[in-house]
């Protein structure tokens, strides 16, 4: 097999697989940040342990 054809077709691999990679690591800070955000929002939403457990008569 010809030296430059291997080189060019491992090189080829190489950069398929660094973009693969690349995407891949987009695609989970993407969802890390979204999982996050979810969180923070569930967390904001949840009703306070005691408010609402005492009413206040006196005028």
């Amino acid at each position: 097999m010809d030296v430059a054809k291997t080189s060019m077709a491992m090189s080829q691999a190489n950069v398929k697989q660094q973009s693969t990679l690349a995407v891949m690591n987009q695609a989970k800070s993407h969802a890390e940040q979204q999982g996050s955000q979810m969180v923070e929002m569930l967390s904001d939403s949840a009703p306070h342990p005691t408010k609402g457990s005492q009413i206040d008569v006196k005028g």
